[in-house]
């Protein structure tokens, strides 16, 4: 009986840890996408967003996929630095929810600045042993 315990024991703190490394890993890719956003790194964020995801502003601006790419490729959506200060990864079968918070800075359009505190969550699923960003709303704070 103390042999299943034990084996039971080792097999759920194996399970555990690797749910952890692997929402650890979704955290990293997430802040590795916004060093994407603000360098221009096109084919590595084309491969991280669904095809379906929506990007939520805090303004209320919702962009797909299609419009946030063609967005920083024309400089209407510029970011020029993203602070992460916190952030964490919870994992839910084959989907990961970020939520975080952090200073946005960028120019817009008309080259004026902006620079605004967000909390925001993003959603991931792994689709094909990718994982994919779905989803993702800010709030300002």
């Amino acid at each position: 009986m103390k042999m299943i315990l034990l084996v039971v024991f080792v097999f759920n703190s194996i399970i555990s840890f690797s749910q952890l490394k692997e929402a650890d890993a979704v955290n990293q890719l997430h802040k590795k996408k916004f060093g994407w956003m603000i360098n221009k790194k096109y084919d590595s964020l084309d491969l991280v967003l669904d095809p379906q995801i929506k990007f939520i502003h805090s303004n209320g601006w919702i962009q797909s996929k299609t419009e946030m790419i063609n967005d920083l490729k024309s400089g209407k959506l510029n970011y020029t630095n993203i602070d992460v200060r916190e952030s964490s990864a919870r994992l839910f079968n084959q989907t990961v929810v970020i939520t975080g918070k952090g200073t946005f800075k960028g120019l817009m359009p008309d080259k004026s600045e902006f620079d605004i505190n967000l909390l925001y969550t993003e959603v991931y699923v792994k689709t094909k042993k990718q994982w994919r960003l779905v989803s993702r709303q800010a709030t300002k704070i």
